[in-house]
């Protein structure tokens, strides 16, 4: 294959491109952005904005969730975060901030997390902070893990949920183990509910494949990556650079909409976005829709006060993730702001649905399925 290098006598790896290395090719048509269309639709759900959040305690809380979805875009829950361990999660979202913004040490904030997180989930707790964002008439999404799937679904769908997502750092539709404890069947598990479902993160053709073929709506391509992320190196070497990894997921979309006669899975980026220019790369790659975590985290209204951490930054013995200061409180944008503007900075991470629309009309696309086939060119 031409994208193989030798890296080694015998070793061979693929030639793989993060959303960095790549840059939009505007055509010989150009149009107004008034004219442009950022709009999309996830199964019955329809969304003005092509942006879900990172499940992170960081950016949202279900009050945080009603605010996006007002905005246009889908706030996802973690319900294995601090709203479902906490009846006062906010005021220990503030511990967490307050430790951080003291001590230089990062890992004195991740313990803290680490602590919180050891509570128990607590369903009742879970379903109260889901029904506070249906009753406000947005669409309800919430995480969950593989792990914990099957015990916490029938809680959020007596809450009224609209969309699950099955989130991991790394899923795949089939898990082995020796354990007595049953893995998740995901093909099984979905097809038993009446609600779609998304489920990742995926880095491959292969497996973003196999998780369309489990009746996913969506499948999540990547794990949240960002500059405080230790998933990839650090801790387990694993990871595929995002552009390629998008790509690849794309690919896998066309044979399965081609292998069922019609059935579109959507494809949805996390990971290393966190500019409007970013966002605009990762929809030419292929994507439908991307998971945002620093542009928002840096929000005033966002419950983690300047920080950002992913979700697997709290794991109880394997944290893969720093927090990182991505605004000071006090100095925050609006959430309004980080999303529709008006915005003085010129560096892409305010006003983001602004950006990606002038993207498309730069490059003479009306809509974002018609983006996807943007131009692109890549560094060697």
């Amino acid at each position: 294959m031409r994208d193989l290098v030798d890296i080694g006598m015998g070793r061979t790896a693929r030639q793989t491109f993060e959303l960095d290395d790549i840059t939009i090719v505007p055509s010989r048509r150009t149009r107004s952005s008034s004219e442009v269309s950022t709009a999309w639709q996830l199964d019955a759900y329809r969304f003005d904005t092509p942006i879900l959040t990172h499940p992170t305690d960081a950016v949202v809380s279900p009050d945080t969730a009603i605010a996006l979805g007002r905005a246009g875009a889908l706030g996802v829950l973690n319900g294995e975060g601090l709203w479902s361990r906490h009846r006062d999660a906010d005021a220990r979202l503030a511990e967490v901030a307050e430790i951080a913004d003291g001590d230089p040490d990062p890992a004195a904030a991740i313990a803290r997390l680490q602590e919180l997180h050891a509570a128990p989930l607590d369903t009742a707790l879970l379903g109260e902070a889901v029904a506070r964002i249906r009753d406000a008439g947005v669409t309800t999404a919430v995480r969950v893990s593989p792990q914990h799937a099957q015990e916490l679904t029938p809680t959020l769908l007596s809450a009224g949920i609209d969309l699950l997502v099955v989130h991991g750092t790394i899923i795949s539709a089939e898990h082995v183990s020796k354990s007595d404890r049953e893995p998740l069947n995901l093909k099984t598990f979905i097809a038993e509910l009446d609600i779609p479902v998304v489920a990742g993160g995926v880095h491959d053709h292969r497996t973003a494949l196999h998780l369309m073929r489990t009746g996913a709506a969506g499948v999540i391509v990547g794990y949240g990556s960002t500059e405080g992320s230790t998933t990839t190196g650090e801790v387990l070497g694993i990871g595929v650079p995002m552009a390629t990894a998008i790509a690849d997921a794309a690919a896998a979309r066309r044979e399965y909409l081609d292998e069922t006669g019609g059935r579109y899975v959507h494809v949805i980026a996390d990971g290393d976005i966190h500019t409007s220019g970013d966002l605009a790369k990762a929809i030419a790659c292929g994507a439908d829709a991307a998971m945002l975590g620093t542009p928002l985290a840096a929000a005033a209204e966002a419950p983690g006060r300047g920080w950002f951490w992913t979700a697997a930054a709290a794991h109880p013995s394997l944290p893969r993730g720093a927090l990182m200061q991505v605004a000071v409180e006090g100095e925050n944008p609006s959430l309004e702001c980080v999303l529709h503007g008006p915005s003085s900075v010129p560096f892409g991470d305010r006003n983001v649905v602004g950006g990606l629309r002038r993207s498309m009309a730069k490059a003479g696309y009306s809509d974002l399925k018609e983006f996807q086939k943007v131009g692109l060119t890549a560094r060697s």
